[in-house]
């Protein structure tokens, strides 16, 4: 199965548990594979048979931006569910949040969640 990778799209949200983070909200980092075949969008170059990583960027911006979640997990969660039900050639995706500034103190890079969800579930 061929993949289109969207890597490290940064967007500022309201995403937490705490108060201060639905507040003053934070940065948020996220990673997602779309998983089609690509083979007769690369023979023909044909954006048609392939998905344009363009409109799966502002669906992504749209929810981590307007919508707010308690959890990380249902931000992927959410972000996932709203690609497949879009993209019909779209047979997986992962979605991987990160979160640098999570309210945990401690010296780390993020902390993540990581999804891969399936046309069939």
């Amino acid at each position: 199965m061929d993949k289109i990778i969207l890597s490290n799209l940064g967007f500022y949200g309201y995403h937490g548990v705490l108060d201060a983070e639905k507040i003053i909200g934070q940065k948020f980092f996220i990673d997602v594979e779309l998983y089609l075949n690509t083979k007769e969008a690369g023979i023909n170059d044909d954006l048609n048979k392939s998905v344009s990583y363009a409109d799966v960027y502002e669906i992504i911006k749209n929810i981590t931006e307007n919508k707010r979640f308690d959890l990380i997990e249902a931000l992927a969660e959410n972000i996932a569910h709203e690609v497949l039900s879009k993209f019909n050639l779209v047979q997986s995706i992962m979605v991987r949040v990160k979160k640098p500034e999570a309210p945990v103190s401690g010296i780390y890079d993020y902390f993540a969640v990581e999804i891969r969800r399936d046309r069939s579930e």
